[in-house]
């Protein structure tokens, strides 16, 4: 969503294909967007449906993970040129450009004509610009495991978090499935213990009143530290191990283990907020929304 702003506001149009998820399809719609609907489990067949044949050229971008070669085939017998994100499928190979800010092991077989490795390719919100800070010690803790939170990690989270010391924010995202689950146990704390949120309108404000953030493994613990905000991070699929690792090695985060199995302990040790929010600052910039931008428009001219 934050790239095809920027690059609708570079004058470029812009159209989604998604599956048919209900939230999704309306948050793409409210942003002002045109989508239409695609079968997953449909690999080719099905492509030339949705590029213009009037334009003079179409760039299709892949954010599916693992794109299949008879699919990357196709999009390159109809003209357009192909970018894939975080793309390790056989189809990778015969991308023009394959982004892979998220890749943090096993990079030496990444494939595609133009390989983008590094924190520097990572598109994060540029509204985090206007809140970013200095964290200075531990009061406050935020937590925010994903849009849907798949596997109710936000519940198991708070219920270790209900006899700490701190003040507890959990804000949970349009696919959440686990409130009453999430309600029955916050009821049960201290009153006041927790303020639960659902749908903020900016996750950026409210980082900014926060000094850590319990995250998944996503982009949501890289727009944290881009805004000062150190993590802690629970991988909720096992591809997210690798990101809390490498946020880990940064010195700007903890990394909790997967969901099976989290260990919130380095939150019962005195932590170097302030190293680690300003080390967090100075490693996550929030440049890579125009750098990926600009390599999109080179393939478009």
């Amino acid at each position: 969503m934050t790239l095809a702003t920027e690059l609708q506001a570079r004058g470029h149009p812009v159209r989604f294909l998604a599956n048919d998820h209900p939230n999704s399809l309306r948050i793409i719609r409210e942003r002002g967007f045109d989508v239409e609907l695609y079968d997953l489990a449909s690999v080719t067949g099905w492509e030339d449906g949705f590029l213009n044949s009037c334009a003079s050229s179409s760039v299709w971008i892949n954010d599916r993970l693992n794109t299949q070669r008879p699919h990357s085939e196709a999009i390159r017998r109809l003209g357009a040129r192909l970018v894939t994100f975080d793309d390790r499928g056989d189809g990778a190979a015969l991308a023009d450009v394959n982004i892979c800010a998220l890749m943090f092991e096993n990079t030496e077989n990444l494939q595609g004509a133009d390989v983008r490795l590094g924190l520097e390719y990572m598109i994060l919100n540029p509204e985090i610009a206007t809140f970013r800070r200095v964290r200075q010690s531990l009061e406050s803790i935020l937590v925010t495991l994903g849009g849907a939170d798949t596997y109710g990690v936000t519940t198991r989270v708070a219920k270790w978090l209900s006899d700490k010391p701190f003040r507890v924010t959990i804000v949970t995202g349009p696919s959440f499935e686990h409130g009453a689950e999430l309600e029955k146990m916050v009821t049960t704390a201290l009153p006041g213990r927790f303020k639960l949120l659902n749908r903020v309108p900016s996750l950026a404000a409210e980082m900014y009143r926060h000094d850590l953030a319990i995250t998944g493994g996503g982009i949501t613990p890289f727009e944290a530290c881009a805004a000062g905000l150190p993590c802690v991070v629970i991988a909720n699929e096992l591809f997210e191990i690798p990101v809390g690792r490498a946020l880990e090695g940064l010195g700007a985060a903890f990394f909790a283990g997967h969901h099976l199995a989290f260990d919130l302990s380095a939150l019962e040790q005195e932590i170097p907020i302030r190293k680690m929010s300003e080390i967090a600052m100075a490693k996550v910039d929030l440049e890579g929304l125009r750098r990926v931008s600009d390599v999109l428009e080179g393939l478009a001219v």
